[in-house]
């Protein structure tokens, strides 16, 4: 890209007033290099097609004779809309413009026409936001539509990028050395920038758009990998001398066999903790992967070289389920599992946090409560955060400086393609569980309406008598004015009269974490058989009899959240099912809910939710701190990021991106954000 320091200013681009440049600074375009650097959002067709061959909801431009007499509505404050039917191509359709109700007049029937607009092809209908009596024959069949303010309007910006080629054309220069030009075929840079702001077709503005969309990446991966390489050098991490027989000693105890999934991402965890630089590994898989029994196996791994472990979950039921699980797993090995959480108090607190100190505690799980001041270890080896996405970097970061550059291992139950996790988590090394563990029943998923309650309480009622328990889970605590969907405190009522001489619990958000605690003990015990709740359960929550997970208005949750939410039954040895209730009637709903009911794939979900939702709400955008790219899409252009993260992480390792001119455009950025030569590498 051009360097700000020797672009020149927008005041010097001829036309451009101070007026203009105030305007065009609020845009962020201070300099002629911002304002190549200011890509259109979309391009308006222009085009002459037959509707009969154009795809539903692209822009269109049709041309054709008006077949009827217009119709002319005025409705709210003097707002009007012009109805007219016009013959385009070989197509009878509608035409819509909205407040312009002089067109009435110059639309007679036998008027040659053109129109452009978004083509509504089910109901035949475009909603023109062009409208010219007579053909038309444009010079530009596409036309870029650019982000504007009031004061500038999209005609004169695209006037002002016009005049920018005439006025400075060699201020555009090649970032990308030849080789890497050649070896992606891409076109060269100032011929991308020109058909991204005037393209001469649709394959040569996807061909600029793929060259522009890697070099954004590349640049975005060159700072990744550049500061991954600085920490792997400059921190020093503590090396864990790992007893690999003993290691093996405690993976053949363990009550079933490892899947080769489970077994790579072990070495790959295992290498990291011996390495000399600190762990920094985000571990995902599938509900149900088996990631917990990778973090025993790690912890293990640590206390038995010596040091100590510490585990943080989210809440105290899935920090007491953690704490239980490892203490079966290490009981015929010595090894002491503690937990701490909100819970222990007073003495009880006191000599937990002695033992610790003294190192007499090898593992301690809990929850935030292990982050406190008062929290000291005699050895921290090694750090596991589970649901790292609960959690605020800050919280992360007390837990891991309790030691002296401990490993740290991150894990999440919401899969997602892993080119996206590498580029979100930022500098983290990813391990992927990608395979179930054999034996494991598929979970049936159905889709009902609410009209079917009566066969679903007959199916309930069926697994209840047979020893099996449910979850019913719904969107709401309490009944909602705003919203007309099911509430678990109503839901609760009705299924206690459904189901009599079973109980029926209630549990939510608002409850304080003992009466949780309480109500889910209950659940485990088989004392209650129907647990009615709010997504408390998502996380975390094993309950092997429980074989039903019922989803109220199902059409409310996220695919990720769904898919969570079933992963909380077939955690037994019995056929285990979720109900999606859900009267949705909105395309993608029903689409989302049709997805659940044909695959139980968590990475297959999770790529459609992105694709759905986009990256920033999928992860939250203030949880994530995910890149704003200009042109890049991380979920569509995946493979792009993939080959700029393989190219950068090449480069940064060597000498000759540091040292060599062909690279010096690329260098740029790092050096403009601290990172100067190779130096800080060696």
């Amino acid at each position: 890209m051009i360097a700000p320091q020797t672009s020149p200013p927008i005041g010097s681009l001829k036309g451009v007033g101070p007026s203009a440049v105030r305007t065009l600074n609020e845009l962020g375009i201070r300099t002629v290099a911002d304002l190549f650097n200011y890509f259109p959002y979309r391009y308006d067709n222009y085009e002459i097609k037959d509707p009969q061959f154009a795809e539903n909801g692209v822009s269109l431009t049709v041309s054709g004779r008006v077949q009827s007499e217009p119709v002319l509505t005025f409705y709210a404050k003097r707002r009007s809309r012009v109805v007219v039917r016009m013959m385009a191509g070989r197509s009878l359709i509608t035409v819509v413009a909205f407040n312009r109700p002089y067109l009435k007049k110059s639309l007679s029937p036998g008027k040659e026409v053109t129109a452009t607009g978004k083509w509504d092809r089910n109901r035949a209908e475009l909603t023109a936001t062009e409208f010219h009596v007579g053909r038309q024959d444009f010079t530009e069949t596409m036309a870029p539509v650019y982000s504007v303010k009031d004061g500038m309007t999209v005609q004169r910006l695209r006037t002002m990028v016009r005049r920018a080629f005439e006025q400075f054309p060699d201020q555009i220069t090649e970032t990308l050395p030849r080789s890497f030009v050649e070896k992606y075929r891409l076109p060269e840079r100032k011929t991308a920038i020109h058909e991204i702001h005037f393209p001469t077709g649709p394959e040569s503005l996807k061909q600029a758009r793929r060259r522009l969309v890697y070099e954004e990446f590349l640049n975005y991966e060159l700072k990744m990998q550049s500061h991954r390489q600085i920490r792997q050098k400059s921190e020093k991490g503590l090396s864990i001398h790992i007893h690999m027989q003993k290691v093996h000693q405690f993976v053949a105890q363990l009550p079933f066999a490892l899947t080769q999934a489970q077994r790579r991402v072990v070495g790959e965890i295992l290498e990291d903790l011996q390495a000399p630089y600190p762990m920094n590994r985000l571990l995902q898989g599938d509900v149900g992967s088996g990631k917990t029994v990778v973090a025993a196996i790690a912890l293990y791994a640590a206390v038995s070289a010596g040091y100590q472990g510490a585990l943080m979950a989210p809440t105290e039921i899935l920090a007491e389920q953690h704490a239980n699980s490892l203490q079966k797993l290490f009981h015929p090995f010595s090894v002491t599992v503690a937990l701490l959480t909100g819970n222990v108090h007073g003495k009880e607190r006191q000599l937990l946090l002695q033992e610790l100190a003294a190192g007499h505690v090898d593992i301690l799980v809990g929850t935030h409560a292990l982050i406190q001041d008062d929290v000291h270890f005699a050895g921290l080896g090694l750090v596991i955060t589970d649901e790292q996405h609960r959690f605020g970097v800050n919280q992360r970061k007390k837990l891991r400086i309790k030691g002296k550059e401990p490993g740290v291992l991150y894990m999440t139950a919401t899969p997602i393609p892993r080119t996206l996790a590498i580029t979100v988590f930022g500098d983290m090394d990813v391990s992927t569980i990608d395979e179930l563990p054999g034996g494991r029943k598929t979970i049936r998923t159905y889709w009902i309406r609410h009209d079917m309650s009566g066969r679903l309480i007959a199916f309930i009622r069926k697994q209840l008598k047979e020893g099996r328990q449910a979850y019913v889970v719904c969107p709401l605590i309490a009944e909602s004015e705003q919203l007309d969907v099911q509430n678990a405190i109503d839901v609760h009522a009705s299924l206690v009269r459904a189901l009599p001489g079973f109980q029926v619990g209630l549990m939510h958000g608002k409850l304080a974490p003992d009466e949780k605690a309480a109500i889910m003990d209950e659940f485990k015990a088989n004392k209650i058989q129907v647990l009615v709740s709010t997504t408390v359960v998502e996380v975390g929550v094993d309950v092997p009899n429980a074989t039903l997970m019922i989803i109220d208005d199902a059409e409310r949750f996220g695919l990720s959240q769904l898919h969570q939410l079933r992963g909380r039954v077939g955690r037994g040895s019995y056929q285990s099912y979720c109900i999606l209730i859900s009267d949705a009637r909105s395309e993608t709903s029903q689409e989302r809910l049709r997805l659940m009911t044909e695959t139980s794939d968590g990475f297959k979900l999770s790529t459609f939710d992105l694709k759905l939702r986009g990256p920033g709400d999928f992860f939250g955008r203030k949880q994530s701190g995910l890149p704003e790219f200009k042109l890049a899409d991380m979920v569509h252009d995946y493979k792009t990021l993939a080959a700029a993260r393989d190219d950068a992480a090449g480069m940064v390792k060597s000498p000759a991106f540091w040292k060599d001119d062909v690279y010096r455009q690329l260098r740029r950025p790092l050096i403009d954000s601290g990172i100067t030569d190779s130096a800080n590498l060696d």
